[in-house]
């Protein structure tokens, strides 16, 4: 399966174009990366690119970008608005199609280690690739800027690098991270007064106390007040909430909004989702978007990721080991992940729901990541099969041979138990949030919610099936005992969670 993850490095530069065309004709120079994006603020003096790729292709891209801008950018002679610390100030990775954070995060510490090495520049690790907990804010590395950073990096024990030199250079330090889709969305207001975006600023983003997921700043550019932001999660918190959060705010000042830009690239869930919010199409289904239907007609283009269900029915059809019975129990879980999901979305926003609305958000953020979870579990498994059938084709000609080769058989078994199990876990999880919203749910939704439900339950019988053949195949049995306790205790669990949705069908569906 062919692996996608993106890169959008910004760099402290966008009033020489040279400059970008260089860094950009160094990306594109690596065979395996597209440029998708690339988007300057003169103002900033700051530009964002964005490429995708292969994971290889990807991590050298972004080295030899950050080679180029090294030699070509000063930071003893940078000014702009936005906040920086180097000429390639931060590089994120995003996993995409048949890609994990896990990927990105290691593609972010080799990477990381290769500039400071090679290019003597200082490199700090942010967000979901943090080494320290402080780390994970963008904004807390980032504190003091060049200026401040180059007084104390050498001093300072706690802004030590984590790879490289205790010294800046005049190509400053880099943060190089993971972390998910994140829009960069900037509003500006009917006004020249900078004190106000600065205090809209400070009441839309979360550090302040205002909204979950929202980073914002207060700047004046091109002669107009901006309050900038990037929205880190905009499946919690949508781009409608945060523009109208500003709207109003912005009306207890006597301003409004004058227009909004966009930096680089945006999901087109994101702006789906804020039409429909606009639009107030509580009803609506993406199946209704016109090119949706036809990119996902059978004449379409199939994708070869486990995401695409048309294709992964077809590999499980395929006459090969891989992928089985694991990689559907998987499947099935992740279904029943995705209903909880939906089920909890289309209740949050109804006014006859807004005592439950609190938990439905809770609800649907766990779902996500348990969908996110198992829909890398049907990987997961088909890959721990294959290792498993590679350790017993070991040679075994001598006594040491033999005994090398049990010994990875062994632990290749105990793993591809593992995995079932993590499934089986996830399973009942998604059971007991399935539970959840059909309690509380959105009424005509409840159907979904006990459909998510049985889907869990598919998956767990599933994986109990694929944890105890494998253990059962062990020399040693009892090398699984404390697993096969751990998956008695789960199906206890989700018996009596099967009681109590049997109650909730009779009580809310009239079943």
């Amino acid at each position: 399966m062919s692996q996608l993850i993106e890169c959008i490095p910004n760099f402290s530069e966008a009033r020489r174009p040279e400059v970008i065309d260089q860094i950009v004709a160094a990306i594109e120079s690596v065979g395996e990366v597209k440029l998708l994006d690339r988007s300057s603020d003169l103002d900033h003096n700051r530009t964002v690119l964005t490429f995708a790729g292969s994971p290889a292709g990807v991590e050298e891209a972004a080295f030899l970008a950050i080679k180029t801008a090294a030699e070509l950018i000063d930071l003893d002679q940078h000014t702009g608005e936005h906040p920086r610390i180097g000429a390639t100030d931060v590089v994120p990775f995003v996993p995409l199609s048949g890609a994990t954070m896990d990927d990105c995060i290691a593609i972010s510490k080799r990477l990381g280690e290769r500039v400071g090495k090679e290019l003597q520049i200082p490199v700090y690790l942010y967000e979901s690739a943090a080494t320290k907990p402080e780390r994970t804010n963008l904004e807390n590395i980032r504190r003091g800027q060049y200026e401040g950073l180059k007084k104390e990096i050498e001093s300072d024990p706690n802004r030590k690098p984590d790879y490289g030199p205790s010294k800046l250079p005049k190509a400053g330090a880099t943060v190089i991270g993971a972390r998910a889709p994140l829009i960069a969305f900037n509003v500006y207001l009917t006004s020249d007064d900078v004190g106000i975006a600065k205090k809209i600023a400070k009441a839309v983003r979360q550090s302040s106390g205002g909204l979950r997921y929202v980073k914002g700043l207060g700047l004046l550019v091109d002669g107009r007040a901006q309050v900038s932001m990037n929205l880190t999660n905009f499946r919690e918190t949508p781009i409608a909430r945060a523009v109208e959060f500003i709207r109003r705010e912005a009306e207890r000042y006597g301003v409004g909004i004058h227009h909004s830009e966009l930096v680089g690239l945006i999901p087109q869930e994101a702006l789906v989702d804020a039409a429909v919010w606009y639009t107030q199409l509580d009803q609506f289904s993406p199946e209704q978007i016109l090119e949706y239907r036809l990119y996902s007609s059978p004449t379409a283009d199939a994708s070869d990721s486990a995401g695409s269900g048309s294709s992964f029915i077809e590999q499980l059809a395929a006459p090969t080991p891989t992928p089985g019975g694991g990689s559907a129990g998987a499947y099935a879980g992740a279904m029943g992940a995705a209903l909880v999901a939906m089920v909890s979305g289309v209740t949050i926003g109804k006014k006859k729901y807004a005592g439950v609305e609190a938990e439905m958000q809770a609800i649907r953020v766990v779902a996500e990541n348990l969908r996110a979870e198992l829909t890398q579990a049907v990987d997961d498994d088909a890959a721990s099969f294959e290792v498993l059938m590679a350790k017993f084709k070991m040679p075994k000609e001598t006594d040491e041979q033999k005994s090398a080769r049990d010994a990875a058989i062994t632990q290749a078994t105990l793993n591809a138990a593992h995995i079932p199990l993590h499934v089986a876990q996830h399973a009942v999880k998604v059971m007991e949030l399935a539970l959840k919203c059909a309690k509380h749910g959105l009424q005509s939704a409840i159907s979904d919610a006990m459909s998510g439900f049985a889907m869990a339950r598919a998956s767990l019988t599933a994986a109990g099936f694929n944890v105890r053949i494998n253990i059962n195949s062990l020399a040693e049995k009892s090398l699984g005992d404390k697993m096969l306790k751990e998956l008695a205790a789960l199906e206890k669990a989700a018996d009596k969670l099967e009681e109590e949705i049997q109650l909730v069908m009779k009580e809310r569906g009239g079943v």
